[in-house]
């Protein structure tokens, strides 16, 4: 999980410029301003960056963080 939330951090980070220091398991989407568009162009770099194929709706039904990437663990998991 911790190798999961890494990297999940690193694309938050890299790719949708938040702010590593707001990226905490528990943070919600609302506490690192990640917009529904954000959150589209999220889904698909978690496509092209580990191949799984996770709908934008799936994370935006997650509670934080944290909980996206336990979604994106079983997805790789599954693969």
């Amino acid at each position: 999980m911790q190798n999961t939330f890494s990297s999940l951090k690193d694309i938050l980070v890299s790719k949708l410029k938040v702010e590593p220091e707001l990226v905490t398991p528990d943070a919600t989407r609302e506490d690192v301003e990640l917009d529904s568009l954000a959150i589209v162009e999220l889904a698909m770099v978690l496509e092209k960056e580990f191949g799984i194929a996770v709908t934008d709706d799936e994370l935006l039904d997650t509670e934080n963080i944290g909980s996206m990437a336990t979604l994106i663990e079983q997805r790789r998991a599954a693969v």
